[in-house]
């Protein structure tokens, strides 16, 4: 097995399978509501922003039975469980929870694309191979997360050391690392926005987004269960429909956008899961400020590159994230997106 050790690989298999119940989603009948999970970050603007609109309920789309979670790994889990139909996360753990755990996915367009980005200390780090300094401590998410294959990807493009980079790596979820910043206990951070541009007012740097790293990687996904998809293609395509006319209008109103998406989040932020992590996010002012400098630096769009797909499933195969490389086309559908 290349790059990680087999026992990382059981770790994140078990991690997305320990929620899974018995049985799956049951027949939807009328307008019952939709279990949804979003990303507890702007990555999910179109969700935030179509729900803060009405627009689901324009659609007839009760989308009332919906969750928040502060990590993509965490998503994947919930995503994992019967009840859960749908959601919006990164493309990442959405591969995970479908090569890994067996999840039946499909991603039916797209979010974002880009959106994280790699902070430092500028009194410590001035460039990227400052990272293999010995006192450098780095912040990242669990192995296997989207940030956490960005950090791989800069070890690769940069040539750096990678026993010594990831002997220094602490893993913890984006907002303790944020208040990890704030007290001064790591040096640099890999961060998916809202969280990474949130630590620049803590006095740290974007020394990289992920525009530099890896160019259009796609960043987040509308994904859906088969089951929803085979039986119930007329509400996918609403729920399609509706995240490409809230992307359509974030792309026109940014600074709307950011404003609803400040208060969203902010709201959303006492019962964002799992728990103690909500205890940490509750601690940090979301301003509008904020959200409009990290909104800028992910492109919105429900376009979705099948060979950029093709491109980040090699590469988690290489890296031994999941099992083996599969046909990007396996997961994809499509046929939704205008």
């Amino acid at each position: 097995m290349n790059r990680i050790t087999r026992r990382t690989l059981v770790l994140l298999i078990a991690g997305l399978l320990i929620s899974v119940p018995l049985g799956g989603c049951s027949r939807r009948e009328g307008s019952a509501p939709i279990g949804v999970a979003v990303e507890f970050n702007d990555h999910a603007a179109a969700a935030y922003i179509a729900q803060d609109k009405g627009w689901f309920e324009e659609e007839g789309l009760d989308l009332s039975a919906c969750e928040s979670y502060v990590t993509g790994m965490a998503l994947a889990s919930a995503l994992a469980r019967g009840d859960i139909e749908v959601a919006y996360i990164c493309l990442v753990p959405a591969i995970n929870a479908y090569a890994n755990a067996g999840v039946p996915i499909k991603i039916v367009a797209g979010t974002h694309w880009a959106g994280y980005g790699l902070v430092v200390n500028p009194d410590k780090i001035g460039a990227v191979e400052d990272l293999e300094k010995p006192d450098i401590r780095i912040g990242c998410v669990r192995e296997g997360g989207p940030v956490d294959v960005l950090l791989q990807k800069v070890i690769d493009g940069y040539g750096l050391d990678r026993d010594e980079v990831l002997s220094r790596v602490q893993r913890m979820n984006p907002p303790k690392q944020v208040l990890a910043i704030q007290t001064g206990q790591i040096d640099a951070a890999f961060l998916p926005e809202h969280w990474a541009t949130t630590a620049e007012d803590f006095g740290f740097r974007m020394l990289l987004t992920s525009q530099d790293i890896w160019p259009e990687v796609q960043g987040s996904v509308l994904v859906v269960k088969e089951e929803l998809l085979e039986e119930h293609p007329e509400v996918v395509s609403k729920l399609v429909g509706t995240s490409q006319r809230a992307t359509d209008w974030i792309n026109r109103h940014p600074d709307e956008a950011a404003d609803i998406m400040a208060r969203q989040l902010s709201v959303t932020g006492q019962t964002v899961l799992p728990a103690k992590a909500a205890e940490v996010a509750a601690k940090f002012e979301i301003t509008p400020e904020v959200l409009l400098r990290s909104m800028g630096r992910l492109e919105y769009t429900t376009a979705v590159d099948p060979s950029m797909v093709q491109e980040v499933i090699d590469y988690m195969a290489e890296m031994g994230y999941i099992k083996s490389s599969f046909e990007a086309e396996d997961i994809l559908d499509l046929s939704f997106v205008k």
